[in-house]
């Protein structure tokens, strides 16, 4: 029989396992902007731009800049809640990953591209590299997780680079997603094993 989960990883996992609601945030932004906006053509970051011109507005651009920022803090929390079952590296990635999220909404894109963009890399790159490295570790223990993993931050990775390298703007924001959302499904996949349960 595994051990309980402690205290800490429980609350950590309950981050991890908040996260892909993320998505709903992404979906409310969209939903309010002006000018048309595509998820397969249009970057995330376009969100949270803060200035508004006759084609094209992001009136709940406060939504997607403060879902960064509060999408961040959960994955570093959930991430030092969860050091233990994760491993020194793997936590140090999705700390990283998170101060990235984090500062990336402090930095709209349309405010300075440059500093968005410095902002905003660590997540793409850390995220994958901690998906690999998380199934790596639990191989013998989560076998068919460890390998689902894998396969995410493989495929994560590639999206991130094709995201970051193509300048391909009729598939950026779906690059852009496939990149971001099958992380918050991987990451919440390990946490249901560390969640809360009744009794315990």
């Amino acid at each position: 029989m595994p051990d309980a989960p402690s205290r800490a990883a429980q609350l950590g996992a309950v981050a991890f396992l908040l996260r892909p609601t993320y998505i709903a945030t992404e979906v409310v932004t969209a939903a309010a902007t002006t000018g048309g906006y595509s998820f397969v053509a249009d970057s995330v970051s376009k969100l949270g731009e803060v200035g508004c011109s006759q084609d094209w507005c992001s009136p709940r651009h406060e939504v997607m800049n403060g879902s960064f920022m509060g999408y961040g803090v959960l994955l570093a929390g959930g991430a030092l809640l969860l050091a233990k079952p994760l491993g020194p590296w793997v936590t140090g990635l999705l700390v990283v990953s998170g101060v990235s999220s984090y500062a990336t909404g402090l930095a709209p894109l349309d405010q300075d591209a440059t500093l968005h963009a410095i902002a905003a890399t660590p997540l793409f790159l850390g995220q994958p590299l901690a998906l690999m490295g998380l199934g790596h570790r639990i191989r013998h223990d989560q076998p068919r997780l460890a390998k689902a993993l894998l396969a995410t931050g493989i495929v994560t990775a590639a999206a991130a680079v094709g995201f970051i390298v193509s300048g391909d703007e009729q598939a950026a924001g779906a690059l852009e997603r496939l990149a971001l959302w099958p992380v918050l499904f991987g990451l919440g996949a390990f946490a249901w094993g560390h969640r809360p349960r009744r009794g315990a």
